[in-house]
């Protein structure tokens, strides 16, 4: 019960209200299902000895009421309703089948939005600590495996509702054969958790760790592709390995799951079929004559237990999967509560100065800057060097709002950085790093990054980033770039990064050792190009090479966790 309160945590208000009603909706399922079963008995009752009918008070009083002029009559009109009747059981079945499959569906929906919004508003030094991959396999399989509890635990209710009907019909019937089979039944259930149940609980915790493996070793391959290509063959040999290692034990456990899935109902039925036989035999050689005058009695109980079994199965079934698939809601109850950022939208302007004053900066309890105090004026061209690992990066995601100071302030214009202003700085800024991220798609899209297209103003930052000219001997705008802009060379995509900055009509460009890939000429291109399209606006440059530098305006190094003027810098 503990991982359903979870499950309820997780669902807002309108779903769980949604739920509810169908939870009333499969009561309903239930209670036509148990009348569809029990509606078996008087029928053959009564198509197997017209004489009951004047002898039940209960059919001569239905028989009077409507006027019926012969026996015959009666059961054939009694067999017409009962066919009206199995097909409105059908038409209801569909329609809770459907409601449920769109209500589970919809639940994928909003845990995986949940998650993905989650992540988004997670601080960015909340994000450098997780793994990309574990991130996705939350909202791509984790995500899928909600809805399908939440799924099985609806198909649950519904069975356990007919189950306790169709049990209290055989109660009522004869209670003690019933009191045989539940009995029997009991006794295989307390065997089957004490065994089988529990054996499904540890699959489910093997399933997600091997499926993390399985997402970890896939980043790893198609993230560096290119270094995997250059391996040795006996270090491509060991990822083919870890990669067969995992996929197989993960078979391996989902195939051991989906046998000890469906051993319940092969048991279950077994049992129960046999006992049906075993009675039927024990009668017969005790009274030594026809079981006919028990025919509807047993009728009843045959179909019951028909009816039953798949249900005790499903109800089975679905505990399985809620034990199989359990983590899913420990993982997600968990993601969803990841610190988020709270950014109201106040405007900020730029117009003037950056001030940074007594900023002091720390991870994980170790210092990396301390007491910093810088002010960048509107225009001007400046860069960070140093020793890697110094903070320079630090400090420009510092200055851009991605990380927050422990200590200091740091204002706009006289405006101090906070909550209410934050997202409209960074909205602000134009990042380009070295590393540049293209998505398999079009230059157009790449460029526009999830923004209203403007075809005009794509046209002039292209123009800007000097790549429109390229582009206009390919595909134009359509030009497609290749999953990680592997179409494209090291200048091209660093352009269209550019253009991408430009794009967000940004009041300051951050470089953040944005040429370092590439070789001294095409940098040099790439650096004039920046120098002339930021002409008019302020340039913050992280770099090595002094030729990436020699336009600024003043240079900073960054050692011993402080920051310090120097007029030249040399490599």
């Amino acid at each position: 019960m503990d991982y359903i309160k979870k499950l309820s945590l997780l669902l807002g208000t309108e779903t769980k209200n949604i739920f509810f009603r169908l939870v009333f909706f499969s009561i309903f399922v239930s209670v036509v299902e148990a009348i569809g079963i029990s509606a078996i008995m008087p029928f053959i009752d009564i198509a197997t000895n017209f004489e009951t009918i004047q002898t039940n008070q209960y059919y001569q009083w239905v028989f009077i009421f409507f006027g019926f002029d012969s026996e015959v009559n009666f059961v054939i009109i009694f067999g017409l309703v009962l066919i009206g009747f199995y097909v409105f059981r059908g038409a209801v079945n569909l329609l809770h089948i459907n409601m449920v499959s769109h209500f589970s569906q919809n639940i994928y929906t909003e845990i995986t939005e949940k998650v993905f919004n989650t992540y988004l508003l997670m601080p960015y030094q909340v994000f450098t600590s997780k793994n990309s991959s574990r991130l996705n396999k939350t909202i791509i399989v984790e995500s899928s495996l909600i809805s399908s509890i939440a799924h099985s635990f609806l198909i649950m209710v519904t069975e356990v509702f007919i189950v306790i009907f169709l049990y209290t019909l055989m109660l009522i019937v004869n209670w003690e054969t019933a009191l045989i089979f539940t009995l029997l039944f009991l006794v295989k259930l307390f065997l089957l958790k004490s065994t089988v149940f529990l054996k499904i609980k540890e699959f489910g915790k093997a399933r997600e760790k091997m499926q993390a493996k399985i997402y970890e070793i896939l980043n790893r391959a198609f993230g560096d592709f290119k270094q995997i290509k250059l391996q040795e063959v006996s270090k491509l040999q060991n990822t083919k390995n870890d990669f067969h290692a995992t996929v197989s034990e993960y078979s391996e456990t989902t195939a051991k799951y989906m046998f000890l899935e469906s051993l319940p109902r092969v048991v279950l039925e077994t049992s129960a079929f046999s006992l049906i036989v075993l009675f039927m035999t024990v009668l017969l050689y005790l009274n030594e004559s026809s079981v006919m005058h028990i025919l509807p009695t047993l009728s009843l109980f045959v179909l019951a237990l028909y009816r039953i079994l798949p249900s005790i199965s499903r109800i089975i079934n679905g505990y399985n999967t809620l034990m199989y698939k359990h983590e899913s809601i420990n993982i997600i109850s968990e993601e969803l509560r990841i610190i988020q950022e709270n950014l109201g939208h106040r405007a900020i302007e730029f117009n003037k100065k950056i001030e940074l004053k007594g900023v002091s900066f720390s991870y994980r309890e170790e210092l990396i800057l301390d007491n910093i105090n810088l002010t960048i004026r509107k225009g001007e061209k400046i860069a960070f060097v140093g020793g890697s690992g110094s903070g320079k990066s630090t400090l420009v995601n510092l200055i851009i709002g991605l990380l927050r100071q422990n200590q200091g302030e740091i204002s706009i214009d006289g405006v101090v950085l906070n909550e209410s202003n934050l997202q409209n700085w960074r909205s602000q800024i134009g990042y380009i790093p070295q590393q540049i991220y293209l998505f398999d798609g079009t230059v157009a899209e790449n460029v526009c990054s999830g923004r209203e297209l403007d075809e005009n103003f794509l046209i002039k930052v292209l123009k800007q980033a000097n790549i429109f000219d390229f582009l206009q001997s390919v595909q134009g705008v359509d030009t497609l770039v290749g999953e990680g802009g592997i179409q494209l060379s090291g200048g091209q995509k660093q352009r269209i990064a550019i253009a991408r900055a430009l794009y967000g009509k940004s009041n300051i460009l951050i470089l953040d050792e944005a040429t370092g890939a590439l070789d001294a000429e095409t940098e040099n291109e790439v650096m004039d190009e920046i120098y002339q399209i930021s002409e008019n606006e302020t340039l913050v440059i992280i770099a090595h090479r002094l030729s990436t530098i020699r336009k600024c305006n003043r240079v900073f190094e960054i050692k011993d966790n402080n920051i310090y003027f120097k007029e030249k810098y040399s490599n």
